[in-house]
């Protein structure tokens, strides 16, 4: 078709991320026909550049402790060399794979793709970059977010989380800044591979929104390790020296050098450049689409999901949003998206993960709240010689003895935690807990052995 050709479509979505591509997905399973654009690859941050990859590299990290520990379980490794082109390069092999799966869902659904930018003309009318004009009855930006780089000089020397996935090598010396989820992520992953590893953050506090206890022992454990942390700093400047090092001009604490820097700062919402304001889209703060619960933006025939929102940054979130955004509209299901007691994991070393309120939450809300914690050495770790300790916490509301929280850290949590998860959701009480036979031996029976 020729540039200025008019295509009808019932909805055309802006990125082919993964709430974008359920919702395409879902939107044409009900009948609907569908359009995407992508202008980068299909499968968003999560697939290509983000949790998918990143946990790949967790399991690979994890090998340097197990390796270690192998000889007290009675493995002699002769040899234990670490090759990070090796794992880079099947990491990006398994991304092409997977892009390849998400490719094949939409060709499938008989969704049609767009692999170029698009932006809004008009309410009903989407501008690629190749200069076609395509019309749709409802519009909905699934474009994501982005790293947030602070304007500092230097800052192109730095590189944020999407960059790590291709480095040619690994740095002996990295300093990571932030203190969330992909700060401790990335300095675990470091870490294990044998670099230096310095966590600089702005304030005194790790992963806030987590349980304090538990955030508190994970910073604990990485201080053993050997991970250095530099609280209540911030960057002026970054330099490069001779030979390639990084000087790094510090306001807080004693300035740094270093072979690396990954800023890990937050994530900004992808709406810039898309024709919103012009048509008269509401935004909020960071330039987050405001949407109501319906994920409809101001702008009646124009909705948004996922991160764009700012609402919750999560993967699994963005495609429940997506699913009931095209259930709704084009299914005639009554879907809404339950925000409440929502899990979420940091996949640090050790993993830590939570679900529901926090003790000082449930304290602030409820009122009186019972705490039930298991402080403990798993039973690997003690045949290792690793003095480890992992933590499960249970919050309970006192006045009807629902379990109203679940937090922990310790090998594996993220997995125990999903199942944990679905009792918090389904509001169970301390007692549901208590009478639940004991699965011996094994971390998880910690949960139901608290009194």
């Amino acid at each position: 078709m020729t540039n200025g050709a008019s295509d009808e479509f019932n909805l055309f979505v802006i990125g082919a991320g993964s709430g974008g591509v359920r919702a395409a997905r879902v939107a044409a399973a009900h009948g609907a026909r569908v359009a995407i654009a992508e202008e980068y690859r299909v499968g968003g941050t999560c697939v290509i550049r983000g949790c998918v990859p990143k946990k790949l590299l967790v399991y690979g990290a994890h090998f340097a402790e197990d390796l270690n520990d192998a000889a007290m379980f009675g493995w002699d490794i002769q040899q234990c060399r670490f090759d990070w082109p090796v794992l880079r390069d099947h990491v990006l092999a398994e991304v092409d794979r997977l892009e390849g799966l998400y490719r094949q869902t939409l060709e499938s659904n008989k969704v049609t793709l767009f692999e170029e930018r698009a932006v809004l003309g008009g309410p009903n009318l989407v501008r690629l970059e190749s200069g076609r004009e395509v019309r749709a009855g409802k519009v909905l930006i699934a474009t994501g977010a982005r790293p947030h780089m602070p304007a500092i000089a230097g800052i192109e020397h730095a590189m944020s989380s999407n960059e790590v996935f291709t480095m040619e090598r690994l740095p002996e010396r990295v300093v990571i800044a932030g203190g969330g989820y992909i700060a401790n992520e990335f300095a675990g992953i470091f870490h294990q591979f044998g670099s230096k590893v310095t966590i600089v953050n702005r304030s005194d506090q790790l992963l806030r929104g987590y349980d304090e206890q538990v955030r508190d022992r994970l910073l604990q454990i990485s201080l053993a390790k050997g991970i250095q942390f530099r609280f209540n700093a911030t960057f002026e400047g970054i330099e490069q020296v001779d030979g390639g090092a990084l000087r790094l001009t510090m306001s807080g604490c004693d300035d740094i050098e270093a072979d690396a820097v990954l800023f890990a700062t937050g994530r900004m919402p992808n709406s810039a450049g898309l024709g919103l304001e012009a048509l008269g889209v509401k935004l909020g703060e960071r330039g987050a689409i405001l949407v109501d619960e319906q994920s409809r933006t101001s702008v009646n025939s124009v909705f948004a999901i996922g991160d764009v929102t700012d609402r919750v940054q999560l993967t699994p979130v963005a495609i429940r949003e997506g699913q009931a955004f095209a259930d709704r509209e084009y299914g005639g299901i009554d879907a809404q998206v339950d925000y409440r007691a929502i899990p979420s994991a940091v996949f640090s070393h050790p993993p830590l993960a939570g679900v529901g309120l926090t003790e000082s939450e449930a304290r602030n809300t409820l009122g009186t709240v019972k705490v039930f914690t298991s402080d403990f050495r798993p039973m690997k770790n003690v045949l290792a010689g690793r003095n480890e300790r992992s933590l499960y916490k249970l919050v309970v509301d006192a006045a009807s003895d629902e379990v109203v929280g679940v937090h922990m850290i310790g090998p594996d949590a993220p997995e125990l935690l999903q199942v944990a998860a679905i009792a918090v959701k389904a509001r169970l009480k301390k007692s549901d807990f208590d009478s639940t036979v004991a699965l011996h031996p094994s971390m998880a029976e910690e949960l139901v052995l608290m009194r």
